[in-house]
């Protein structure tokens, strides 16, 4: 099997409502739909969703180094021999995980549907039956976010990812909100998104919320700042968790060896497609790490990618992957039960795509052959 054709979509997903972290405001969520043709007439489609504040790409610098840069060195390849594939791309160029990712995706949904098997089975098979759907609840008044929470509990969740990051003293506040409104039965995540910038400030604010009875804390301080975690780890009794500091297979070894963490969050899009993510996953497991798969709220086709990692892996415990249930209008037909998600058996990624409604959102495309 070879590559015959690598078609482009730029694409916007519309929100429901603006999604709010620390860094910034969507009103909606910009992503880089890849579909791969191939000699035998099977197409595979994958998925980029950039963050500039992330991982240093964008959805414009994907699209120009998929076009110009990886797909030219991958056309007559076999999107079979994912190793080689990787191979290639990073002999091309120097990071962009993203563009890889959206690769890395659609090779395996080609794969999976050459083999008449659905991903999690190329990847050690199927682990888990079902996952519990967290809602995110966006930066907002501490008593808007505890509103949302009871709201969402009558519609079953029973866990909750709160973001924030702004003003410490006011994040506090917000996870108190929605601690006293929830009850101390649910599930409460937090996430700063490097918020708190540094270790001082994560330690006042956790000293405060030692009362809360959080799952866990997740990258308080700044991407890089690995010795600030493990500062952090030491003065407090509140799990941790490391996402936006960890990108690939280096900093993994960095978060093990100096002990920085005891939760690590892998996206797809981050360290390069489920390719580079099992090989996170196995790491971790080494050295007795739990993962959850998380996402930069892809639609239908990035989500299923992330889920068929997390149902293979038994170390993989927990999935934050709800980017579907936020838009209006999706290019793909991920089901979920509320407040579940159980995948399918179809073969590949198990994902439609809407053909009409990829071109409708798309705002520029190009193939290359």
């Amino acid at each position: 099997m070879k590559i015959t054709a690598i078609h482009l979509h730029a694409i916007h997903l519309p929100l429901h409502v603006p999604f709010v972290v620390s860094y910034h405001s969507y009103n909606d969520m910009p992503s880089l739909i890849v579909k791969i043709e191939t000699d035998e007439g099977i197409i595979g489609y994958g998925e980029g969703v950039a963050d500039e504040h992330v991982t240093g790409e964008s959805l414009q610098s994907i699209f120009q180094i998929i076009k110009h840069t990886l797909a030219p060195a991958l056309i007559g390849q076999n999107p079979m021999e994912i190793e080689k594939i990787h191979d290639i791309m990073n002999k091309s160029i120097y990071g962009a995980p993203t563009a890889k990712a959206a690769i890395d995706i659609a090779c395996f949904d080609i794969m999976g549907k050459k083999m008449q098997q659905p991903v999690y089975q190329l990847i050690g098979g199927r682990y888990h039956d079902e996952f519990p759907i967290t809602h995110v609840l966006s930066i907002a008044e501490p008593e808007k976010m505890a509103s949302e929470a009871a709201e969402m509990l009558e519609q079953g969740y029973r866990s909750f990812k709160m973001k924030v990051g702004t003003d410490v003293r006011k994040d506090v506040e917000r996870i108190q909100a929605v601690r006293e409104r929830v009850g101390e039965d649910i599930a409460i995540r937090v996430d700063v998104n490097q918020g708190w910038k540094n270790s001082a400030n994560t330690i006042v604010a956790l000293n405060q919320l030692r009362d809360c009875n959080l799952d866990w804390v997740e990258q308080p301080v700044v991407a890089d700042d690995i010795d600030g975690m493990v500062e952090i780890n030491q003065k407090t009794t509140i799990p941790l968790m490391i996402d936006e500091g960890l990108k690939g297979q280096r900093e993994m070894l960095e978060i093990i060896q100096k002990r920085a963490a005891h939760k690590v969050n892998i996206k797809l899009m981050k360290c390069g497609g489920i390719y580079p993510a099992v090989k996170l996953a196995h790491q971790a497991e080494l050295a007795g790490i739990e993962c959850q798969i998380g996402s930069m709220v892809e639609s239908s086709i990035g989500s299923a990618a992330g889920f068929h990692v997390a149902f293979s892996k038994k170390v993989i415990t927990r999935v934050e992957l709800t980017g579907p249930l936020k838009f209006s209008k999706d290019v793909g037909n991920l089901h979920y039960d509320v407040p579940f998600i159980r995948l399918t058996e179809k073969a590949g990624l198990g994902v439609d795509v809407n053909e009409e409604i990829l071109n409708e959102l798309t705002v520029l495309q190009d193939v290359v052959r």
